[in-house]
């Protein structure tokens, strides 16, 4: 979904230009300035190592690119001056982010130039959801002030749950550049016996290797809910609104299906602002 009509706050600030576009970008309007930034900064992280492994280019080239930017963060909290990371290191120094939650995102990145993955097998696919979503919110969860298990903990579900729904949601998307995310265990499952993306996505039993996804990514739902209902209102607003949307996304994928054709679904304008403004009020 497309949030264009929505400008940031600094015409001129390039990470939350990159966040505008983005329905992430409402959600976190609604944090105080400092970590609304901050959120920004990490999220122009996230894009520009997440376009670095969706690139069509060259492995190697991907794969040094990757590199610099380990070499830049490694500048980085050595305090030496990296101009393109100045915001970057403000948020790093003001909210106490990990090195190491950076390089889980590159690393899971380095996953997908590596090698196109399809099918991996359940703990292959855990661990890559883990750096490229769960890693990325153990970095939030210091920024919206959790205490340090429960935003461990709140970071390990909720970041599962929005990665293994957006796995559902991009089946199409990622069997157009030779990726295929559904465990091979769930495959096998349902006896489909391929590994081919395209092959899968038209297999009859595609539903059925499905449905133990989204039966954990329910559980995953659960889990987070139980620590963002014991957790202070405040420090839980951005990532409650961020569940609560992608629960919609779940329902749709669930109630269209997975027959071809596979229409894309859709959370409207109108829904995600009402789930603003239901969690946004203290």
């Amino acid at each position: 979904m497309s949030d264009q009509s929505i400008q940031p706050d600094a015409p001129g600030d390039d990470a939350a230009k990159r966040a505008s576009g983005s329905s992430f970008y409402l959600a976190m309007r609604i944090l105080p300035p400092a970590q609304r930034q901050a959120m920004f900064e990490i999220y122009s992280f996230c894009r520009a190592v997440d376009d670095i492994a969706d690139d069509p280019g060259e492995r190697d080239r991907r794969l040094a690119e990757l590199q610099q930017w380990r070499n830049d963060l490694d500048a980085l909290y050595a305090g030496r001056a990296v101009p393109n990371l100045r915001g970057l290191a403000e948020a790093v120094r003001q909210f106490g982010l990990a090195r190491e939650d950076f390089f889980a995102v590159i690393d899971g990145m380095e996953m997908d130039v590596l090698a196109d993955i399809r099918a991996p097998d359940l703990a292959m696919l855990d661990l890559y959801c883990d750096r490229v979503a769960s890693a990325v919110g153990r970095l939030s969860v210091r920024v919206f002030g959790l205490d340090a298990e429960s935003g461990r903990d709140l970071a390990h579900h909720l970041g599962r749950a929005l990665q293994m729904t957006n796995i559902l949601r991009d089946l199409d998307e990622d069997a157009a550049i030779g990726r295929l995310y559904l465990p091979r265990e769930a495959l096998r499952e349902a006896a489909i016996d391929s590994e081919e993306p395209r092959q899968v996505l038209s297999h009859p039993a595609l539903a059925s290797a499905c449905a133990p996804i989204i039966a954990r990514v329910r559980d995953h739902f659960e889990h987070a809910d139980a620590i963002m209902n014991a957790a202070p209102r405040r420090a839980v607003r951005a990532p409650r609104i961020m569940g609560e949307a992608y629960k919609l996304y779940l329902d749709g994928l669930v109630a269209r299906g997975f027959a071809t054709p596979r229409a894309r679904v859709r959370l409207g304008r109108a829904r995600l602002l009402w789930i603003i403004l239901r969690y946004a009020v203290i």
